[in-house]
Parts: structure tokens; C-alpha cells; sequence
């Protein structure tokens, strides 16, 4: 792999119209496959399934000492075999420089880019995505970031109408801190939606939406702990949602313990709740075995319970 990213750089660097400045090329993905036993309230049953396995491109060309291209383009592997074998996720291109990013084409919206790395379960079946509305990737978008001042930053998305009858939407955010929190101890954000598109994977809302995030995540004693609160309206029923996530984790040694709880009260009555328990154990600094159980609770349609054990690559 080494020797492929290799050769794509220099193949990159020699066809430059600008030979003195470097472009790069990274080639990165991860493979992540659970075999689990699933209720979702018909009885349950066995399958192996491919949780947002990727492979994507990304890369930077500098144009001159103040600004670069940037671009990514990124692709869903399914490895179970169940579905599309290809399936687009971020895909774009723009500029960087002191006044900060400006992208073009498909991206995650600011709010959803808000959650930092609080959902501890994401892209598995405890995903905040499958009670709560604005888990959006949305197509047609331009996205501007500005630079970091002091760990503050704000980045707004504007998505076209695309057609004569299609609406347009914004979404924007205001953060403060590091994702990961290497270099800071806590990650703070405030994002909003206006009219856009989007469902809950549960099938309780799906529509165009208002929707208010606010998420905080830090280190206490050992604990990394998260807390995410959110209202969105449905701008056509005026139907609302309030939720609240929490979640913790704890390392010792090579395993890390890790727990979620989310709920989502909607205002007819409808209150539906999601209960996480896991562990990771890491074999390398890009592998690592995992375990987790998952149990929803709907006051309306049907409980559902996941238990799995699978395996994560990174390169």
C-alpha cells in the first residue's frame, strides 16, 4: 500500500502545471464487519454486516504559499455482499488558505460535523441517526469553514435547490476544541438546521426540519464523557422531538469500556429510548475487536434488541 501511494504522488507531482509546488494524494479507508444476532420484534436472527466499511481518495495541491486545492473523494464498501457494492459519501473539492475552506459538492452538513466524536457508537446500530433527525449528507452543498481562532471555529452549509421546485437549506455551526481531544480537554459545539431534509432511521420523523444541536464532550477523571441535546421541528406538521444523549467511555490498558443512552420524546406521545453497552479491544494502533448490545425501547412499534462482535481495520 506504501508503494501504491507512493507512485500516485509522484505520477500527481509530474503532471503538475505547477512544478513548484507539491500535490499530494492519500489513499485511506476502513474495513469494519460485525457478525450479530438481531431482534427487531418478528424474532430474531444471524448476519454479518458491513458497518460503513469505506475507501476514498483525498489529497491537496498547493497553488502558492497562501493557498491549495483540496478534494475527497469517498466511497461506502459494502463487504457483506447485501447491497450496493458502491455507495457515495463525501465527494469534493475546494480552496484552503488563510481565510479558511470553501468546499463544493457532496458533504456531511456543519450540524451533523457538530457531534465531534460524542456518539461513541456511530455507524453501528446504536448510531444517533436511528432516533433523532439531522444525520444528513446532503448533495448540490457549498461548505465554508473558517480558520481556528484560539480553538474557536464556525462553518456554515448552503444547500442549492437543484431544480426549479426544490428548496434550498443552511446549516451552520460554532465550535470550540478538538474532536479528538488531544489537544484540548473539551469539545464544545452549537449547530442549527433550517429546512433540510432528512429522516430518523426509526421512521418517527422524516421531512424537512428545523432542528437546534447542542453537544459538549470532555475528560473527568479518567472518563470521557459526552452529553448531546437536541429539538427539531418538522416545518411542515409542526410535529416536534426533544432528545438527550449521554455517553462514557474508559480505557485500561488495550480495552475500553464504553456506554450510551439516548431518548427521543416527540410531542404526541410518541417516546422511544436506546441503551448501549460495549468494549474495544485494540490489537494495533489500526485494528481492533469489538463487542456491543443494543436495546430500543418504543412506545410505538416494535422493540429491537442487537448483539454483535466484530472486527475494525484502518489504513
Amino acid at each position: 500500500m506504501k508503494l501504491v501511494k507512493n507512485t500516485l504522488a509522484l505520477a500527481m507531482c509530474s503532471i503538475s502545471a505547477f512544478p513548484a509546488f507539491a500535490a499530494s494524494i492519500d489513499i485511506y479507508g476502513r474495513a469494519d464487519v460485525s457478525l450479530q444476532s438481531s431482534d427487531e420484534g418478528e424474532g430474531s436472527f444471524s448476519e454479518v454486516k458491513s458497518n460503513a466499511s469505506r475507501l476514498g481518495f483525498k489529497g491537496t495541491h498547493a497553488l502558492s504559499e497562501d493557498l491549495e486545492v483540496v478534494y475527497k473523494a469517498e466511497f461506502e464498501v459494502d463487504l457483506d455482499g447485501d447491497g450496493d457494492v458502491w455507495k457515495a459519501r463525501n465527494q469534493y473539492i475546494g480552496l484552503k488558505g488563510g481565510f479558511g475552506e470553501v468546499l463544493l459538492g457532496k458533504n456531511d452538513t456543519m450540524l451533523k460535523q457538530s457531534q465531534g466524536k460524542t456518539d461513541l457508537f456511530s455507524d453501528l446500530n446504536a448510531d444517533i441517526k436511528y432516533l433523532w433527525a439531522g444525520e444528513n449528507r446532503l448533495n448540490d452543498t457549498i461548505t465554508y469553514k473558517s480558520p481556528s481562532f484560539s480553538g474557536f471555529q464556525i462553518g456554515a452549509t448552503y444547500q442549492a435547490e437543484d431544480e426549479v421546485d426544490g428548496k434550498d437549506s443552511f446549516s451552520i455551526a460554532a465550535i470550540f476544541g478538538d474532536k479528538k481531544l488531544k489537544k484540548s480537554k473539551v469539545f464544545a459545539s452549537i449547530a442549527m438546521d433550517s429546512e433540510v431534509k432528512g429522516k430518523s432511521k426509526d421512521g418517527a420523523a422524516s421531512g424537512y426540519f428545523d432542528t437546534v444541536r447542542a453537544t459538549v464532550q470532555g475528560k473527568l477523571a479518567g472518563f470521557t464523557m459526552g452529553l448531546m441535546v437536541q429539538n427539531q421541528e418538522n416545518i411542515d406538521t409542526g410535529a416536534e422531538m426533544d432528545g438527550v444523549m449521554v455517553s462514557a467511555k474508559y480505557n485500561l490498558g488495550e480495552v475500553t469500556l464504553k456506554g450510551q443512552y439516548q431518548m427521543a420524546n416527540h410531542a404526541d406521545g410518541d417516546d422511544r429510548s436506546g441503551i448501549t453497552a460495549g468494549l474495544d479491544y485494540k490489537l494495533a494502533s489500526n485494528t481492533k475487536l469489538y463487542a456491543f448490545y443494543t436495546s430500543f425501547d418504543m412506545d410505538t412499534g416494535n422493540d429491537e434488541d442487537y448483539l454483535a462482535a466484530g472486527i475494525q481495520y484502518k489504513f
